[in-house]
């Protein structure tokens, strides 16, 4: 593993590092994709549906984000793949742009699987949001900043949202492993080549070689976020560093 050997896979009768690496970059991508636009999304509903509690934008959003989490992949990927590849035209229906598309062409082809995980993400994104905005605005630190006659903005900016996204940076980083290398239905739905839809085939035909590796990447991926994840809120909580309570 650690010299880049994966062994021969059984199915093309070659190296499996090539494929696995290939399927990374291609999930990577998407990701990346996904994660650019749901995670700036779902925290901005988040926080304004907590500073809106209990009225109807917040109902609206919480609504809205519990039922997009509740579809699958596969109700939501139809219904874009309907709507805007089939009725619309607007986008290609496959994720695929081909050997040497460049950057804008590859851009538009993955808009239409992203979509499905920007909806399921920002429920989840969102909804912890919301519950660490809340729980931040209803501290202590919260009300002294207000005595103090601070600013409402100032007082979101500096004191509410660097301790309301502790929480959200932990399921962002959860979902991590999921954006890599869970993504099998809406790989194979759009007939893109990536990790998921690469383990998915080595599961299929019993190419044992090539699942051990994708299995074993994606472990790799939920280890290097989970210790980014960590980092990050080791960066922005004080307390949570060494000798921060002394």
């Amino acid at each position: 593993m650690l010299e880049g050997n994966f062994g021969t896979s059984y199915a093309y009768r070659s190296a499996v590092e090539p494929f696995v690496r290939a399927a990374l970059i291609n999930s990577i991508k998407l990701a990346l994709l996904a994660f650019v636009i749901v995670v700036p999304l779902g925290i901005i509903g988040g926080v304004i549906a907590a500073l809106y509690a209990g009225r109807g934008v917040d109902r609206v959003i919480s609504v809205t984000g519990l039922s997009l989490a509740s579809l699958p992949e596969y109700v939501t990927g139809i219904v874009v793949i309907v709507v805007f590849g089939v009725t619309l035209k607007w986008l290609p229906v496959t994720a695929s742009a081909g050997q040497g598309a460049g950057v804008l062409s590859q851009f538009r082809h993955l808009i239409l699987p992203a979509i499905p995980l920007v909806l399921i993400l920002f429920g989840y994104i969102s909804r912890m949001a919301r519950a660490g905005t809340i729980e931040a605005l209803n501290s202590d630190y919260t009300r002294t900043a207000v005595l103090k006659g601070l600013p409402e903005t100032t007082v979101i900016r500096r004191h509410v949202l660097r301790n309301s996204l502790l929480p959200t940076i932990t399921v962002i980083a959860t979902q991590t492993g999921y954006l890599i290398g869970g993504l099998v239905v809406v790989e194979t739905l759009f007939n893109y080549q990536g990790l998921g839809n690469l383990i998915y085939k080595a599961a299929v035909g019993h190419d044992f070689a090539m699942l051990e590796a994708g299995v074993l990447i994606i472990g790799v991926v939920y280890v290097v976020a989970t210790l980014i994840a960590d980092l990050l809120l080791t960066l922005l909580n004080p307390r949570l560093r060494t000798g921060g309570t002394q």
